[in-house]
């Protein structure tokens, strides 16, 4: 087995900046709309089992984990809000939300990933225009309306999830790091 480095040896500072740049790959996929904070989750839950003395105790994984749900949750939370702020029905609601992941599918391979962040923008408008328009039998211009909430909750809650990411990450940073260079 390894012998244990004390925590601000030269060896676990590097591999703590390398794991910090990976949680800050991690925070980076969220915004072509893969769950970059879930990955965070179980690099962090590694990092716990693999380093001993690391700092990290039960209420930094209560924050932590509340944070990645709190992400979850307002990602999709904001999007059914524009949407239902600016007239869509909840079928629509819906439809844009299958079209927000559906867009971001198609899009990821676009642009070295980036095309997700327009595919699931696009993904919401349109799947909210289509069923306003197709089911609901609404008049462009109110599915037009409608598609716009979708788009605007859509990059609200992508905006606020990063958000979300980098204070997961800044969190772990103030655990993990030595506390004497």
């Amino acid at each position: 087995p390894l012998r244990p480095q004390p925590r601000n040896s030269g060896m676990s500072i590097f591999l703590t900046a390398l794991f910090l740049l990976a949680l800050g790959i991690c925070v980076l996929l969220n915004l072509v709309t893969l769950p970059g904070n879930w990955a965070m989750v179980a690099l962090v839950v590694a990092w716990a089992l693999l380093v001993p003395g690391n700092g990290l105790g039960l209420m930094f994984f209560v924050l932590f984990i509340g944070l990645a749900i709190a992400g979850e949750l307002v990602e999709f939370g904001a999007q059914i809000w524009g949407a239902r702020k600016y007239g869509s029905s909840r079928v629509s609601t819906w439809a844009g939300i299958v079209g927000a992941i559906v867009g971001a599918v198609f899009g990821a391979p676009f642009m070295f990933g980036v095309g997700a962040v327009f595919g699931a923008l696009f993904g919401a408008w349109a799947g909210c225009f289509l069923a306003e328009v197709l089911i609901r039998r609404q008049p462009s211009a109110a599915a037009f309306r409608a598609a716009q909430g979708a788009f605007v909750g859509r990059f609200l809650g992508m905006v606020v999830k990063f958000g979300l990411g980098m204070a997961m990450l800044a969190l772990t940073a103030s655990h993990v790091w030595p506390d004497t260079l």
